[in-house]
């Protein structure tokens, strides 16, 4: 039986709806502009020389710190060590001034006293590892930015001829350890420690040797155990170190003398108290700012 006819139609496209044609103009307009931006981005990576944006006449505001994670420590020379070419300069002593956001006034007295006006900042552990990778430093210096400091004279005890290569300096101290957690300074981990303290300096200011820094950023940073207070987590370091702990008053004198180099409001506050305007009060007393950096032989 002969089969029977087929016909095949073909198929017609629906004619397009004004829906259609406008997510097509967007598209089109979607992907103008990404290839535009690619275009864009790409012009400015050449045109800085493929090393990323970088502002013109403007110095840097802060230092990139790389963390050591695999427990070689590379003695701190990943930040910026002699591997990259970066020199480290050599000085004396490297003072970082610890602040906080909400500190304006005192940073505005500070600069305007014995500190002038430096637009690099560096913070807590990290300043000692970024310190020890910039400078080659005999001591570095951690001050904190509510005591009137003498850099003139702390450059002398920095100075002085030490046996010992691994010095811890600072005003030291011992005491209870702090239990109650309504107290100001409690310590969660007190269990740890006992009744007492053990011997170390107090927070407002104290420096660390070379070979101190250096072996800090030897380690990995998770090996570290932080207390809640920072003297006392330094302190605990240091016990795990050779150290020499040498004690000066000199850095935690309640007023200016001939000798001082650190005035704050011991042991009242930890630092000077109202330190905006207490700062600008003792510049303008002679024996803080106009007195010689040496006592004369008459006194």
């Amino acid at each position: 039986m002969p089969s029977s006819p087929k016909f095949f139609h073909a198929r017609t496209s629906p004619p397009a709806t004004p829906h259609t044609r406008s997510t097509l103009l967007i598209f089109a307009f979607l992907l103008t502009f990404a290839i535009l931006s690619f275009l864009f981005a790409l012009s400015s990576f050449l045109s800085s020389g493929g090393s990323g944006y970088r502002c013109r006449n403007s110095d840097p505001r802060s230092v990139r710190v790389i963390w050591d994670k695999t427990g070689h420590g590379n003695n701190g020379r990943s930040a910026a060590g002699d591997d990259d070419g970066t020199k480290r300069h050599k000085i004396m002593g490297f003072v970082g001034i610890q602040t906080g956001f909400g500190s304006t006034g005192r940073r505005q007295s500070l600069r305007k006293t014995w500190m002038p006006s430096d637009r690099q900042g560096l913070q807590r552990l990290a300043f000692f590892k970024a310190a020890y990778a910039l400078f080659d430093s005999e001591f570095y210096v951690k001050a904190d930015d509510d005591i009137y400091l003498r850099p003139d004279r702390l450059s002398l005890l920095l100075v002085k001829e030490r046996s010992h290569s691994q010095t811890y300096l600072g005003c030291m101290k011992k005491g209870p350890v702090f239990t109650d957690p309504k107290l100001k300074w409690y310590e969660p981990l007190s269990f740890l420690l006992g009744k007492e303290y053990f011997l170390h300096a107090y927070g407002p200011i104290y420096a660390l040797s070379a070979d101190v820094v250096a072996s800090l950023v030897a380690l990995r940073n998770d090996s570290f155990r932080m207390f809640s207070n920072e003297d006392v987590t330094i302190g605990a370091w240091m016990l795990a170190m050779n150290v020499n702990h040498e004690d000066n008053r000199a850095l935690c004198e309640p007023e200016c003398t001939q000798s001082s180099v650190a005035v704050w409001d011991i042991p009242k506050c930890s630092g000077l108290c109202n330190p905006e305007t207490k700062m600008l009060e003792l510049h303008q007393i002679d024996a803080c700012s106009k007195s010689p950096t040496l006592p004369s032989d008459d006194d």
